[in-house]
This record gives C-alpha cells, sequence and structure tokens, in this order.
C-alpha cells in the first residue's frame, strides 16, 4: 500500500547545535546524543544544554553507530568499509567487509547481542554508476560477517522492534520501509514491505512504543511517521534536509533530527549542518 496521510499540522523543529558539516547516524545514550559527522571525521557527542565533545576520529568518515552488549561504542568506518570499536587506547577493528561490500558502509544498528546489521550505498551515484540492489551485512560480535538479506535498494536507516524479533530497514531509493523476522541464530527471514511510501525517500529511521516509525525524508525537508501499511500520522517540516532521526531525552519523546542543505562530497565544503529538535507525544522504543 502506498503511503497515505491524516497528518496533524507539520511542526518546526529547534536547533540544538548547528555549524556541522553532515550529521548522521543519531544515538542516545547517557544523557547526551552521540552522531556522525561524516566529513568532519569524527563522531560527536551533544548533551541538552548544547555543550559538545568530540568522542573519537575516525579517518575514513564515520557512519552508522551503535554499542556492544558491554556499553562499547561501534563506528562503521565508511571509506575503507570496517566496523571499528573504540576502545580506551584508539580503534580496533572488528570486521573488515571490503571485500563483500560494493560501495561505502551506511547506516547499522545493533541488536542486543552485540549483532549488527549494516548497510552500504550498492554503487557511487556521485561517479555516476548505475544504480544496482545490494546486501545488508551481519558481523557477529566475533567478527564473523555473512549476508543477512540480498537485493536491497540502498538498505540505509535501520530499527529493531523492542522484542528483538523484527528488523526494518529503509530502502531509499525502493522508496519502502522492508522488515524481516530475525531468527534465533541471527538470520533474517520473511521479507515484508513494512510501508510503500510512495513519492518519500527514506533515509535515518527510528521507533515509538506504538509500533510507528518516524522516518527521515531529505528530499522533501521533512520527518514523519507511518504505521505499517503506509498511513502517515504526523510530519514535521524543516528548511533543510533531513537525512536521520533518533527518539532521546530522559523520556524518549524528543525527536532528534540531522538536518543539512546538502548531501555527498559538497558537504564537506559547507557546514550547514544541524542537530535540531522537537517533543511528540509517543516515546521512543526498540534499537537504536
Amino acid at each position: 500500500m502506498t503511503a497515505t496521510s491524516d497528518a496533524r499540522a507539520a511542526t518546526s523543529p529547534n536547533v540544538l547545535i548547528a555549524d556541522l558539516h553532515f550529521p548522521e547516524g543519531p544515538r542516545f545514550r547517557d544523557g547526551r546524543l552521540l552522531f556522525s559527522d561524516f566529513y568532519a571525521h569524527e563522531v560527536v557527542a551533544v548533551d541538552p544544554d548544547g555543550k559538545r565533545q568530540t568522542v573519537v576520529r575516525v579517518p575514513n568518515q564515520p557512519s552508522g553507530l551503535g554499542f556492544d552488549p558491554q556499553g562499547r561504542l561501534l563506528v562503521v568506518s565508511m571509506l575503507d568499509r570496517r566496523l571499528l570499536r573504540h576502545d580506551p587506547d584508539g580503534l580496533t577493528e572488528i570486521a573488515d567487509l571490503s571485500e563483500l561490500a560494493p560501495s561505502h558502509l551506511n547506516d547499522m544498528v545493533v541488536d542486543r547481542r552485540g549483532r549488527a546489521y549494516i548497510g552500504n550505498f550498492g554503487f557511487d551515484r556521485h561517479r555516476g554508476e548505475a544504480p544496482r540492489t545490494t546486501a545488508i551485512f551481519r558481523v557477529d560480535p566475533d567478527g564473523a560477517v555473512s549476508v543477512a538479506a540480498d537485493e536491497t535498494f540502498f538498505p540505509n536507516g535501520s530499527a529493531i522492534t523492542d522484542d528483538g524479533e523484527t528488523l526494518i530497514v529503509a530502502e531509499t531509493w525502493a522508496r519502502r520501509l522492508t522488515a524481516f523476522r530475525i531468527c534465533a541464530d541471527g538470520s533474517l527471514a520473511d521479507r515484508r514491505t513494512f510501508a510503500d511510501l510512495g513519492d518519500g525517500v527514506p533515509d535515518g529511521i527510528c521507533l515509538d512504543a506504538e509500533g510507528a516509525v518516524w522516518v527521515a525524508d531529505p528530499r522533501h525537508n521533512e520527518a514523519f511517521r507511518v504505521l505499517e501499511g503506509a498511513q502517515v500520522t504526523q510530519r514535521i517540516a524543516a528548511d533543510r534536509g533531513v537525512f536521520a532521526c533518533m527518539l532521546g531525552g530522559e523520556d524518549r519523546r524528543t525527536l532528534f533530527l540531522c538536518t543539512a542543505a546538502t548531501s555527498g562530497p559538497q558537504a564537506a565544503e559547507s557546514r550547514t549542518g544541524r542537530i535540531e529538535y522537537v517533543r511528540v507525544e509517543i516515546p521512543g522504543a526498540g534499537l537504536p
């Protein structure tokens, strides 16, 4: 079913911090929002007062973030296609996906057992490559890499339901959210369309306690809340692209948005990126 809408009037967000290159992969933990600033090559943390701190520098461009069962930060290194762990003495390689992933790694969600599900671009549109499907990869805690799902079209933002049984993935260029059942061994089964988004272009996503998905849509400068079956119930309008979202704060009712005027290599030359936020009624749930 294609996305339908009975959404309330659009709400404009507030700015928490600005002067970023390109923020992505937001995660809320221990009272702070962590995110990757691609072209600054760093993972950043910001508190509710807007005080920011560089957590770690990632030379080959950080993207998806997550945490293992011990609470250690995991970071996707985009350009060299590796999964890294932030240890007290620096970054440790967990897995090298460069022989499997055809293009840059992208977003990630880590389940409560420490299994990381990682997407990738599949092709380089900035170099004019023809669009093609690609795989979602799973990295187990021991570093073993496997294909979790194939034939996905730019697998991007990902989330896991609170019961740990369902993975939802934004397939950006297919303009849909796709759901999989997570089997006991971490493999994925029973692929289904969670929501056909029509002309929506999904990037980062997060879940709320009613089973709805908040979707960042950079093409339409908004984030929207969609139920399974594609009914849109709320929209948040921005004045620039919205590339990722995360429900956080003490009550998980603060929707944080990663926004920027542009994406791609040109974003490295600008500082239009922001972390913005708005309060919502339904709290976050599941992972991330």
